[in-house]
């Protein structure tokens, strides 16, 4: 090898290190798993997680991305030592982060590379993840929400904060069908329904006759029908009109305890992640328990405007969109704000058969 086809090895080696940070501020997993050989691998030993194949590698990254509030890493340049077709080398790493459950820190870190020459360039055939140091301090900064980078798929960036405008469309077919394999694998059940009508007679099959059922204050079960159905068809013990008989000021505990675990709960959510979470926001908290496993069963139906890549956006979802638009109607209805005093994250559902979500291909409710 010449000294020409050597420095640039190295420069090629070193813009491939650089892209996967890039890769992994910009969120853009597709991209990042593109710079590894197809069976290429990513260990970091201290999550721990070690993802081998660009799908898993995709998958992984769509895990771990969908827990930050914030991330910045920075690459520093480190060894490479080239040997024909192959190299090893090493990067050091800084990284700063805030996690959505509130973990957060700084560290310092070396990526252990192994490096193979492929008709495509140079690509890692390994990154082995060492943390060197780690302070877990509270952080003092915050990261403002920039709008998503020009020349990036959306498709490919599940946490890059999506416009506004976009919680109002539809999720296509195939992000639909990406967000319920993912409530499948989080032991939710999920189905895909064409529409409301649907949905309602669906719900007659799920909810047998005589449960108890409580249903959230839900514009999307007021809309479809399901709310009268349930609160005024005489089919089940129906929770909300014997609520709305109890003096609050002297039956306040038969309220909670009504409300707090019926047979069923039916309600709608705010967001539901690709992830395969599902974030429900209140303002007085009643409807809370009974969501979040105090009901025996559990069902809810999602508009597919509701679906967003992750749980970042989801909450962008909630306090941008969902809450002006509760908050209008509750100032029309009880002449008074509404607020997010209460939110609930399911990120999973350790229950068989507990919970359902119903999938729709339109767009209900906000």
């Amino acid at each position: 090898m010449n000294d020409f086809q050597a420095i640039a090895d190295r420069v090629e080696i070193e813009a491939l290190r650089g892209e996967f940070t890039d890769a992994a501020m910009m969120r853009d997993r597709r991209r990042l798993a593109s710079l590894f050989t197809p069976d290429g691998a990513l260990r970091m030993p201290n999550i721990p997680a070690e993802q081998v194949g660009r799908e898993e590698i995709i998958a992984g990254g769509e895990q771990l991305q969908s827990q930050w509030d914030f991330f910045v890493q920075t690459t520093h340049p480190g060894t490479i030592l080239l040997d024909g077709d192959t190299a090893t080398g090493r990067a050091y790493i800084q990284e700063l982060a805030r996690a959505l459950d509130g973990r957060q820190g700084l560290n310092y870190a070396v990526y252990h590379d192994r490096y193979q020459r492929t008709e495509e360039g140079w690509k890692f055939a390994e990154r082995v993840y060492e943390v060197r140091y780690l302070d877990t301090s509270p952080l003092a900064g915050t990261a403002p929400h920039a709008a998503q980078p020009t020349g990036t798929n959306p498709a490919h960036t599940a946490a890059t904060p999506a416009p506004a405008a976009s919680f109002d469309a539809p999720a296509s077919a195939e992000r639909l069908e990406r967000t319920a394999a993912a409530l499948r694998a989080s032991g939710f059940a999920a189905e895909i329904l064409d529409d409301a009508a649907e949905a309602r007679v669906r719900i007659k099959d799920l909810v047998p006759e005589g449960s108890s059922v409580f249903t959230g204050a839900s514009e999307t079960l007021r809309l479809s029908g399901i709310d009268e159905d349930i609160n005024a068809g005489g089919q089940y013990d129906a929770i909300r009109p014997r609520v709305l008989a109890i003096d609050r000021a002297t039956g306040a505990d038969e309220i909670r305890r009504l409300v707090a675990s019926p047979d069923f709960v039916v309600n709608s959510v705010a967001a539901v992640t690709e992830t395969g979470s599902l974030v429900l926001a209140s303002g007085s908290g009643s409807q809370i328990p009974a969501n979040a496993g105090g009901a025996a069963h559990a069902v809810w139906i999602v508009g597919a405007q509701k679906v967003v890549p992750d749980l970042s956006t989801a909450l962008r979802r909630v306090e941008e969109h969902a809450l002006p638009l509760e908050n209008a109607r509750a100032q029309a209805v009880y002449g008074m704000p509404s607020a997010i005093n209460r939110l609930l994250i399911l990120n999973a559902e350790p229950r068989p058969g507990r919970g359902t979500v119903l999938l729709l291909r339109e767009a209900i409710g906000y």
